[in-house]
């Protein structure tokens, strides 16, 4: 079965192309393949169009304290803990797919909910707003609109950082809905390659690395500039179809050759270059009509 090859990263250690990274072991550039898929799947991640939203407008309303300091700091603090409660929700699917083993049938249901989802973030490209959607509620941010302006009012850092780190645990828990599908097809697969313990967390921890790189972008240039942007309506729509078409081929791949993804370099790529293209595709030809 699928599930139980093992994966192409056992090779000689002889292997003068071969590269030694700490925790990760040996990694040959050829046929490594879930190096590879790591970076790639945490990048789509890192495009998450519900963070993108929150640290926007967070930012936007600290430019009116005119100081790059507090901006930087705050945004880093966000991003921090965001990153630090992303690791403990996958770390959690990591677990739950390690007690569980290779049951092919929960890599069968894992493919099924990721089409599930792909399909609904899909949908909000098209229908916004109408029917199911994985986006933050409505009636919940106001809330989150509330703890940002709280944060201009904090009258010493410590108030401003218990503060910050607040608000992150409260909009990361709507946050997470937007991409829950990611981590659990990474974990789920993951778990199909023959590693060590400290490996698998090792590659968790290089997953929300790349996970917050663009988060930590948004950071430095708002607080360089001082500048207020928002993310809009059609950039968010657009970021949940090249998710959603990204994941909706994950899942796909999940129910018919999961061992593909830990094994191939081809998959990942493949799966990259066709989602970006039909997005790009989809959103000039509505643009048009």
């Amino acid at each position: 079965h699928a599930c139980r090859q093992k994966p192409a990263m056992a090779f000689s250690a002889a292997d003068d192309r071969a590269l030694m990274l700490p925790f990760i072991g040996t990694v040959e550039p050829e046929s490594n393949s879930l190096l590879v898929f790591t970076l790639i799947i945490a990048g789509m991640d890192s495009f998450n169009p519900c963070a993108f939203f929150v640290l926007m407008f967070l930012l936007s309303l600290m430019v009116h304290a005119r100081s790059r300091s507090r901006m930087l700091l705050i945004g880093s603090t966000f991003v921090g803990i965001s990153a630090l409660i992303y690791f403990l929700f996958m770390a959690a699917w990591l677990n739950l797919f390690m007690m569980i083993g290779a049951v092919p049938a929960i890599t069968l249901i894992a493919g099924m909910v990721a089409i599930i989802i792909g399909i609904i973030n899909a949908k909000d490209y098209f229908l916004f707003r109408q029917g199911p959607s994985l986006s933050i509620p409505e009636s919940a941010k106001p809330s989150l609109y509330r703890r940002m302006r709280n944060l201009l009012k904090a009258d010493n850092i410590t108030t401003m950082l218990l503060g910050t780190a607040t608000l992150a645990v409260a909009a990361n828990s709507y946050e997470l809905l937007c991409t829950a599908g990611f981590p659990m097809v990474y974990t789920r697969l993951l778990t199909l390659s023959e590693l060590s313990s400290l490996q698998h967390y090792t590659y968790l921890v290089l997953y929300n690395l790349i996970y917050v790189i663009p988060l930590m972008i948004i950071v430095i240039v708002f607080s360089y500039t001082l500048g207020a942007y928002k993310l809009t309506e059609q950039q968010g729509r657009f970021l949940k179809l090249l998710s959603g078409l990204m994941m909706l081929g994950l899942g796909l791949i999940m129910l018919f050759a999961p061992g593909l993804l830990v094994t191939a370099i081809w998959p990942g790529f493949t799966l990259l270059v066709a989602a970006v293209v039909a997005s790009a595709s989809i959103h000039w030809l509505s643009k048009k009509v």
